[in-house]
């Protein structure tokens, strides 16, 4: 009965992987050429409660955090640290990256669930971030460069802590933001 409930886990964990989307990347403890170290090189993390999300989004997290629901927080949260996402630009550097997928999708990449998360407040301190494919309902903070919203929408506002990370910022045709999207004060927008 324990070999059945183990492989049965081993098997859903497979399938939830794919669903994500994450496919593995390689675990290397080899800094990128000609940069600073990211903090660390990790594969997805599916998460579907607060703490699981909080971890993973946490310094020691991971670079791709894949929501399995919706998922609502109560309370002011940071998105920190810089990771790799297994991946070489064309130079043999490891790219940096960074990504809240608020969706599943199945082995040919066709989404097949899309999720809310609630957050009052969300600090982006980790540079090239995305959210893609859902909804975020809160107010974004930015304060790296490179912020992405991928088939997003924002329901509130999203504010920069410069104008350079404002214009590094970028939206598909297919996000929008519900609020607004201004430079604030760095007082305000501090994680």
């Amino acid at each position: 009965m324990r070999y059945r409930f183990a492989f049965l886990l081993l098997a859903l964990t497979v399938l939830v992987m794919a669903g994500c989307g994450a496919g593995p990347a390689p675990n290397t403890n080899t800094p990128p050429s000609g940069s600073a170290s990211p903090d660390a090189y990790t594969t997805a993390s599916l998460v579907n409660d607060a703490a699981g999300f909080e971890k993973a989004i946490s310094k020691n997290g991971v670079w791709i955090i894949c929501l399995l629901n919706d998922l609502t927080i109560d309370k002011e949260l940071v998105l920190d640290g810089e990771f790799t996402n297994g991946r070489k630009d064309d130079k043999g550097n490891d790219i940096i990256q960074r990504k809240i997928a608020l969706y599943e999708q199945d082995q040919n990449r066709n989404i097949t669930a899309r999720y809310t998360l609630t957050v009052p407040k969300l600090t982006i301190n980790s540079p090239n971030a995305s959210i893609q494919h859902g909804t975020f309902k809160g107010d974004l903070y930015v304060n790296a460069p490179n912020f992405q919203l991928v088939d997003t929408t924002v329901e509130g506002n999203i504010y920069f802590s410069s104008d350079e990370i404002k214009n590094s910022f970028t939206m598909d045709e297919d996000s929008k933001v519900t609020g607004e999207q201004k430079v604030g004060n760095s007082n305000a927008i501090k994680g």
